[in-house]
């Protein structure tokens, strides 16, 4: 309902109210035209075109001519100056984050996972395999290998709600300190593609990581994230912030 003895403009909130209903994923499917705005909220469509403006310069949605407004999904930035948790990326941009859990079990290391994390091949370790959510839609194919013994409380905790260094912490008591990425553009192959509901013609980020507590290996994790939903931000000095923009295209 709109406040019509506020100071704030009409327009200022129906863009409030269409922004909290974006980011809670009401209109995956499409977003309402000018003409049901103008029903709905019972305003003139001048009021509703200027509430959908500040959306556009927002870069929530996309408005063409003769084809009225899309939905822009986010693109999550993140910076690359110190360790980082897509849980919390997803949150600090104002999206509920969640998980799949597709596999969380004990499992012989394969060759590549126990040299990174200095066990013999074949070692037991803890392999949680995730599909992370940024609210209804995927954005990221987490697989991670863990030395089963310092990680085994894992298997016991809630894998899909938080993000994996929090649980760390809290069912094994391990902290991750620091540790290194490789990223890289990809094309993802067919069934990678349909996994993240990909669109065609979008490449995707391949990220290998090594997680570290001190000396210490304590996760290989390989993921890959959908490029159209993620960029990565490198700044310096320290603290300097980019201007936000869409990618090409939306």
């Amino acid at each position: 309902m709109l406040d019509r003895t506020s100071p704030l403009p009409l327009w200022a909130q129906i863009a409030d109210d269409l922004r909290r209903r974006l980011i809670g994923g009401e209109f995956t499917g499409r977003f309402p035209t000018d003409e049901e705005l103008t029903r709905d909220y019972a305003v003139s469509r001048h009021t509703v075109r200027e509430a959908v403006r500040h959306l556009s310069a927002q870069g929530l949605v996309t408005r063409e001519r003769g084809r009225g407004s899309t939905v822009t999904p986010p693109v999550l930035e993140q910076p690359l100056n110190s360790l980082y948790s897509l849980d919390s990326t997803v949150r600090a941009s104002g999206i509920q984050p969640s998980n799949e859990v597709l596999a969380a079990e004990r499992r012989p290391a394969p060759p590549e996972a126990a040299e990174q994390l200095a066990i013999a091949a074949g070692d037991e370790v803890v392999f949680i395999e995730r599909l992370r959510f940024a609210g209804p839609e995927p954005i990221a194919w987490d697989r991670s290998w863990l030395p089963a013994g310092p990680a085994a409380g894992l298997l016991g905790a809630d894998l899909a709600s938080g993000g994996l260094y929090d649980l760390l912490v809290a069912h094994c008591c391990q902290r991750i300190t620091g540790g290194w990425e490789r990223i890289r553009p990809v094309v993802p192959e067919p069934a990678e593609r349909r996994l993240l509901r990909l669109p065609a013609k979008v490449a995707a980020f391949a990220i290998e990581r090594l997680a570290v507590a001190g000396a210490t290996p304590v996760e290989w994790r390989r993921s890959l994230i959908r490029g159209d939903r993620y960029s990565l931000i490198a700044q310096w000095p320290a603290g300097a912030q980019p201007r936000r923009e869409s990618l090409p295209g939306q």
